[in-house]
């Protein structure tokens, strides 16, 4: 099993970067690919990125292509999310998420974060 926390959202500016950090506990970060998904008020869960087991694999939304980078860090047991070129869109609350392999599908992930928010003003 594997518990995962979220960090580092905020209020930010258009324009303005923010990273989010994803830890998770357990030794077994290696056996999962992981996610990013995002939820804004009134609207569903959507994906936004995920990584590979070792991470050289990667998937982005069209949303966030060229925008969003994705990393992880296998001996720290994290995940990242560098967010540069913020736009008030991309207000959400952001989840992380473990799953047995590269998707993109929301249901396939087994494992969730609580969240943390990011908030873009105009």
């Amino acid at each position: 099993q594997v518990q995962l926390v979220e960090s580092g959202g905020g209020l930010v500016q258009a324009g303005g970067s923010l990273r989010l950090s994803c830890a998770a506990s357990g030794r077994t970060f290696t056996t999962y690919a992981m996610g990013w998904f995002r939820q804004a008020p009134g609207k569903e869960r959507e994906f936004v990125v995920a990584i590979s087991r070792i991470g050289g694999n990667t998937v982005y939304a069209d949303s966030v292509k060229g925008r969003f980078t994705i990393s992880r860090d296998n001996a720290k047991n994290t995940m990242y999310l560098q967010m540069n070129s913020l736009k008030p869109e991309d207000t959400a609350v952001y989840y992380c998420a473990a799953g047995p392999v590269l998707v993109e599908t929301r249901g396939l992930y087994r494992y969730w974060g609580q969240g943390t928010q990011v908030t873009v003003s105009s």
